[in-house]
C-alpha cells in the first residue's frame, strides 16, 4: 500500500514540472487576386427617356480572370429618393453596384 501511494505521489509531483513544446506548420492555398479593372472611360449621356429615370454609368465587372465592360443605361428608380451607388474594386475585391436611400 505504501508503494502504491508513493508511486501515485511521484507521478502527480512529476507532472507539475512537465514542459510542453509544440511546432506549428501552416499549410494554405495561395489566393489569386485579379488585377484591377482598366480605367473607366467617359461617354456622353443620352437624353433621359422620361421622368423618374436615373443614369447608371458604365462599369467593368469580373468574368473569371478578365474584366468585361457593361455600358451605361437609364433605369427607373426602385423607390422614391433612390441613389445609384456604382460598383467598385477595393483591396482586391469587387463590390457590385446597388440602389440605396
Amino acid at each position: 500500500m505504501k508503494i502504491k501511494l508513493l508511486t501515485l505521489l511521484l507521478l502527480a509531483g512529476s507532472s507539475a514540472f512537465a514542459a510542453h513544446f509544440s511546432i506549428g506548420i501552416g499549410v494554405g492555398v495561395p489566393v489569386y487576386a485579379p488585377p484591377p479593372p482598366p480605367p473607366v472611360y467617359a461617354a456622353p449621356v443620352p437624353v433621359a427617356p422620361g421622368v423618374g429615370y436615373a443614369w447608371v454609368p458604365g462599369y467593368y465587372y469580373p468574368v473569371g480572370p478578365r474584366w468585361v465592360w457593361a455600358p451605361g443605361y437609364w433605369a427607373r428608380r426602385p423607390f422614391a429618393g433612390a441613389v445609384w451607388v456604382g460598383p467598385r474594386y477595393v483591396g482586391g475585391r469587387f463590390y457590385a453596384g446597388h440602389w440605396r436611400r
